[in-house]
């Protein structure tokens, strides 16, 4: 069982909803909550919800190791073949559409990055930001420029590049795979909201991080914003408010902002997916418990 959605959705609650009536366990398919150092910026579970279900795929991962679709793909099979060692059912839930596309589908083959290439494009990352990897992309890698419908998501296009510099060939390349058959059934539910009130929901959500201390978990990472898991909105704003870029109610309401764009992105991903049966979230909640 799939549970996917937008950031703030409720996709948290739904899915310890469905493993309750279920009795069986969480996989979560979200690409920083498996980081430990992480935990308000990433809207991870609660220590209460997390003890209430087991979840695979939460805080099992330290923010400096490397974690990556690949990572996720192995993780996240293994703990589905341990839940259907005693249970029909498994409960995958996160709004990291690739995480979800490679659960289902496998992963496309791409060769390994030389390190020295990782650290010439996160620099280049570090020192010109997003416009700095597009002029770079344009470069070396007009063709992903071109058809590529991710050239807004830094950590995307980080990767476009450490592909093409190590291995000459454009990460489109390999992109063309075939899907692989699993070994059990999948199920996808998603959960929407009215676009004002998911945005009002995210806004809400950014307000409880800032008074649950977000401020204070950002500047104990701050040393380490350089690592590819902490190019994340939430952290990225306050680095640059502590960085004197920004004043804090500047980089809350930028976060905010950022949230809602990311949240438009995931939605435009999984609407593309016409194998997704979607309902809202009282209708999917009834249906969860029933």
């Amino acid at each position: 069982m799939l549970i996917v959605g937008p950031t703030a959705s409720g996709k948290t609650s739904l899915s310890l909803a469905a493993a309750s009536t279920c009795h069986t366990q969480i996989i979560s398919a979200d690409s920083r909550q498996c980081y430990r150092e992480m935990n308000i910026g990433v809207a991870k579970p609660s220590s209460i919800e997390l003890g209430q279900v087991r979840h695979y795929f939460i805080n099992s991962h330290s923010i400096h190791e490397s974690v990556d679709a690949a990572v996720f793909e192995q993780t996240a099979l293994q703990a589905a073949e341990e839940i259907f060692g005693v249970n029909d059912v498994a409960v995958v839930t996160g709004g990291t559409g690739l995480y979800v596309k490679v659960f289902c589908e496998g992963i496309d083959h791409i060769p390994a990055v030389d390190p020295a290439v990782k650290e010439r494009v996160g620099a280049c990352s570090r020192e010109h930001g997003v416009s700095g990897l597009h002029q770079w992309l344009t470069e070396v890698d007009p063709v992903f420029m071109s058809q590529s419908k991710e050239t807004a998501n830094r950590v995307r296009l980080m990767r476009a590049l450490e592909v093409k510099l190590s291995s000459g060939r454009s990460i489109l390349d390999f992109r063309a795979g075939v899907k692989k058959s699993r070994p059990f059934l999948i199920q996808k539910f998603g959960v929407q909201w009215p676009r004002e009130t998911l945005y009002q929901r995210i806004n809400a959500r950014v307000d409880t991080m800032m008074s649950e201390g977000l401020l204070q978990e950002a500047r104990s990472l701050y040393p380490f914003r350089h690592l590819k898991a902490l190019q994340t909105v939430g952290y990225q704003e306050i680095f640059d408010h502590l960085d004197g870029k920004y004043s804090l109610d500047e980089a809350v309401e930028k976060i905010r902002q950022h949230t809602r764009n990311y949240a438009k992105r995931q939605m435009t991903w999984f609407a593309r997916d016409s194998s997704i049966e979607w309902f809202n979230y009282e209708d999917l909640l009834r249906k969860f418990n029933a």
